[in-house]
């Protein structure tokens, strides 16, 4: 009996035949109980289980997989350096919220970083294989080819953020223009008119989608937008900081600053702060994200909470609809002529703390 749970008649790994044997059924009864099929009675399913258990039977997945023309798998790619994505919170939460949605499929997650142009080159490679169900990409930029590539090679693909209002591929978003407006609204209301802005990089459309809130917002209260109050970041710390430094020198009389992240407005901290301005006192400051970096600054600092791990959950909604909507599997490349799904955008929220 021992040296049977371990081995088949062979002395190989246990089969299905052995299994539906030792349960006293059909092959078929007991392809049904490991597939969850409803259509087995609970004494039926008993018997399988525990020949399953006594036997050591694990099913081949991999075959299962093959005949359904799945493979079980979906990549989570990144197209920024690695650097860039354990420095900012955005991405860890965008992972948390993919990975809590999954917990329960038997579906397993790879991380790609696709950064460099060797690295796009070998992912295309990878991903032209149709090795994995379906590709979640996060953090594209305006001229990024990934998104096309994938629409070519039908593989089902969704999005954070889009790459413009136009973007044809299935796309999880948050209300960059309602965030970036209300932070800039929230600092007219305390009395500052001097108002800057530290943009995200322009290429990513969300960033610019903050800064026409920004505008939008000086524009409904009567203030002129000046040109000279509007400076390039990247969503870095440092970025933030040379940019406040640069903004400074224009405009010394300035009196309050939305960063378009809570990393750049981080770096603006610093700058202010060695530059002997008092927060909020002499400027108010905004970030963008409600990171756990925002709630730890000195002042806490004000932000527009984006929803990073509910856009992750909803991504995986996204994908696995699209998945499923794909006819005969992604190998087929029937499915890249269907109407684009319209983007899933998920509200934002001001956080107002001590630093405005």
């Amino acid at each position: 009996m021992t040296g049977q749970a371990t081995r088949g008649r062979g002395g190989g790994r246990p089969t299905l035949e052995e299994v539906a044997a030792r349960a006293g059924v059909g092959r078929g009864t007991v392809s049904r109980v490991i597939n969850g099929s409803p259509r087995v009675s609970d004494r039926t399913r008993a018997a399988v289980e525990a020949a399953v258990a006594d036997l050591g039977y694990v099913p081949n997945t991999a075959a299962r997989a093959l005949a359904a023309n799945r493979t079980d798998a979906i990549a989570l790619v990144v197209p920024e350096p690695e650097a860039r994505f354990f420095a900012e919170p955005y991405f860890s939460d965008i992972l948390r919220g993919v990975g809590a949605e999954l917990a329960d499929l038997e579906m397993q997650l790879l991380l790609i970083f696709a950064g460099s142009d060797r690295e796009r080159h070998r992912l295309s490679r990878y991903l032209a294989a149709h090795r994995v169900d379906g590709v979640l990409l996060v953090s594209v930029h305006a001229d990024d080819p990934l998104p096309d590539l994938l629409t070519q090679l039908a593989i089902p693909t969704v999005i954070s953020g889009r790459r413009s209002g136009e973007e044809q591929v299935p796309a999880v978003d948050s209300d960059n223009f309602g965030g970036g407006r209300a932070a800039v609204e929230h600092l007219i209301s305390r009395g500052r008119r001097t108002i800057a802005t530290i943009t995200g990089l322009l290429d990513v459309y969300g960033a610019r989608r903050r800064v026409d809130g920004y505008r939008a917002a000086l524009e409904d209260a009567g203030l002129a937008v000046d040109e000279e109050l509007i400076a390039p970041g990247d969503f870095t710390e440092e970025g933030g900081r040379r940019a406040m430094a640069e903004l400074l020198d224009r405009r010394p009389d300035l009196d309050a600053v939305f960063a378009g992240s809570d990393v750049m407005a981080a770096g603006a901290r610093r700058t202010l702060r060695d530059r002997g301005r008092r927060v909020p006192d002499d400027v108010a400051l905004v970030g963008f994200d409600d990171s756990a970096m925002a709630r730890h600054m000195d002042p806490p600092l004000t932000s527009v909470r984006q929803p990073v791990e509910d856009m992750g959950r909803a991504m995986i909604g996204v994908l696995l609809a699209e998945i499923a909507r794909t006819p005969g599997g992604p190998r087929s490349a029937r499915g890249q002529h269907r109407p684009p799904a319209r983007p899933v955008v998920l509200p934002t929220e001001l956080v107002p703390r001590a630093s405005t």
